[in-house]
C-alpha cells in the first residue's frame, strides 16, 4: 500500500477526543433540541407525535427515544416538495433530491449552517480515510441533485485539498486526468471504480502505478472481496463512507483507514439505532434507523433507512459507535421461492470463481409460476477456455451457500452496461 499511518492526535477535532460519556451529554443535549425543534416547526412530526402520544418533553434520556415514531421515505415522499422543511423557504440554502425513478422524489433542504456542518462531517471523513491538506482529490461522483458529487467537493476544500470535480461519466478522460492530474484521493462508487480499473487496462496501463494512496467509496453496498479486487489491483487503501440525503449526504460515518473495522458515526450530529426491520423493535442487528442532532432546515427523527448493519463500540474513534459495513438492504432483498438472497451474497461468490470479473447482474423472470434467477456475468479478458466449468462452479457455489438453484451465464467482457453512478444490479423482468 502507499499509505500507511494512523493520524497523530492533533490532527483531530476536539470532539474526535472526548470520552463516550461526554459524547453521549451532548448527544442528549441535542437530540432535545431537535425534538422540539421537529415538533414546533413541521406539521407532520407534531402529528406523529400527538397520535403515538408523546411529547418532546418526554425525552429526559438517550433511551427514551424509542418512543417516538419512525419516519420513513413515504412520510418524504407525502410532504412533496417542501412539507418537511422547519425554516421557512428563504432560509434554505440550497436543495437536493432523489432521483423519483419508483414515484415522488425525496426533496432535502438546508440552511447555510448545515451546509457547513455537511462540510465540517465530509472533512472529517476524508481525514479519517488518510485524506490530508495539499492532497489532490478526483470527485468522480456525479453532481446535481445527487448529493454525492457536492458533498464530497465542500468536505475536500473544508479540509483543506484541491479539488478535481470530474463528475461521473466519459471514463476515458477520467483515466487520463488521473494519469495527467496526479491525484492522491478518489471519490466514487465502487462499481464505477472496476469500470475505472477496465479503462486502465485499455489505455495499457498499470493501475498499480498510479498516484492514488487512498478510495473513498460509497452510495452502494459493497463487500470484503470487491475491497480486496479493489485494494489489489489499484494498491491503495479502499475505505467505505456511509451517508444518505435524507440524512444529510455522504459523511454520516466512515471508516478509519488505520483500522477499516467498521464506519464510526458521527455521533455529535446523527444519532443511529438499529431495530428489527419486520417489528421496529431495538435490536442488537437489523435495520439502521437516523435521528439527526444539529440539523436546521430538516431534521429527521428515527428515519428508517432500509440499511441492514449492528452497531459495535468505537475502536479508532473510541467514543463513536461503528456501524458494521452495510452489505444489504430490505428493500434490495431478493425472494427467491422462499429463500432471502441479497445481492451481496452473489458478489462474494462470483469473486471467489476463477476466471469471472466483479461485473454481473440478476436478471429475475417468471417463464412459468415459478421465480428464476438468471446470473449474467462477464468473464475476465482472455477467459475463453473454461467458462462451462466457471458457471457450473458459481452455480453449485450459489445452491451450497444462498440454498437457492439459479442459471449462470458466462458472457464476453465489455458486454453489460458499465455503472457511472449507483450500480443497478437486479433486473426484475417478472410480471407481478
Amino acid at each position: 500500500m502507499k499509505l500507511g499511518y494512523p493520524p497523530a492526535p492533533q490532527e483531530l477535532d476536539p470532539i474526535e477526543r472526548v470520552s463516550r460519556d461526554e459524547l453521549m451529554a451532548l448527544q442528549l443535549e441535542r437530540l432535545q433540541r431537535t425534538l422540539a425543534h421537529a415538533y414546533g416547526d413541521v406539521p407532520l412530526y407534531r402529528r406523529k407525535f400527538d397520535e403515538a402520544g408523546v411529547h418532546p418533553g418526554d425525552c429526559k434520556e438517550l433511551a427514551d427515544l424509542a418512543k417516538f415514531p419512525f419516519t420513513t421515505k413515504q412520510d418524504l415522499r407525502e410532504s412533496y416538495p417542501f412539507g418537511m422543511f422547519a425554516v421557512p423557504r428563504e432560509r434554505v440554502a440550497r436543495i437536493h433530491a432523489s432521483s423519483g425513478t419508483t414515484g415522488r422524489p425525496t426533496v432535502v433542504g438546508y440552511t447555510k449552517n448545515d451546509l457547513d456542518v455537511w462540510a465540517e462531517v465530509m472533512a472529517r471523513s476524508i481525514r479519517a480515510s488518510g485524506g490530508r491538506p495539499g492532497d489532490i482529490v478526483h470527485v468522480a461522483y456525479g453532481y446535481g441533485l445527487f448529493t454525492g458529487g457536492l458533498g464530497a467537493h465542500y468536505g475536500a476544500e473544508r479540509l483543506g485539498c484541491t479539488v478535481v470535480p470530474v463528475s461521473g461519466g466519459m471514463t476515458p478522460r477520467q483515466v487520463r486526468l488521473i494519469t495527467d492530474f496526479r491525484p492522491d484521493i478518489i471519490m466514487v462508487t465502487p462499481s464505477y471504480m472496476l469500470a475505472l480499473l477496465d479503462e486502465f487496462a485499455a489505455q495499457g496501463l498499470d493501475p498499480r502505478e498510479s498516484s492514488l494512496r487512498v478510495g473513498i467509496f460509497g452510495a452502494e453496498p459493497w463487500t470484503e472481496r470487491m475491497r480486496e479486487e479493489i485494494e489489489d489491483h489499484f494498491e491503495i487503501h479502499a475505505v467505505d463512507i456511509y451517508g444518505l440525503s435524507e440524512v444529510m449526504g455522504p459523511g454520516v460515518a466512515n471508516e478509519c483507514v488505520e483500522s477499516k473495522d467498521g464506519l464510526h458515526v458521527w455521533e455529535d450530529h446523527f444519532y443511529p439505532e438499529t431495530v428489527d426491520p419486520f417489528t421496529g423493535i431495538p435490536a442488537d442487528e437489523g435495520e439502521l434507523v437516523f435521528t439527526s442532532l444539529t440539523k436546521e432546515a430538516m431534521p429527521v427523527v428515527r428515519y428508517r433507512t432500509r440499511d441492514l448493519t449492528r452497531l459495535l463500540p468505537g475502536t479508532a474513534r473510541p467514543a463513536f459507535r461503528r456501524m458494521v459495513k452495510v452489505t444489504g438492504r430490505t428493500d434490495d432483498m431478493i425472494i427467491l421461492r422462499g429463500v432471502n438472497v441479497f445481492p451481496t451474497q452473489i458478489e462474494e461468490l462470483v469473486l471467489r470463481t476463477n476466471g469471472l470479473s466483479p461485473h454481473f447482474q440478476l436478471h429475475l423472470t417468471r417463464p412459468d409460476r415459478l421465480d428464476v434467477m438468471t446470473v449474467r456475468v462477464e468473464a475476465r479478458p482472455g477467459f475463453d477456455r473454461g467458462r462451462a466449468e466457471a458457471a457450473q462452479s458459481l452455480r453449485q457455489a450459489v445452491k451450497d451457500g444462498v440454498g437457492v438453484s439459479v442459471e449462470v451465464e458466462v458472457v464476453d467482457p465489455e458486454t453489460l452496461e458499465r455503472s457511472v453512478g449507483k450500480l443497478k444490479r437486479v433486473i426484475d423482468k417478472r410480471d407481478n
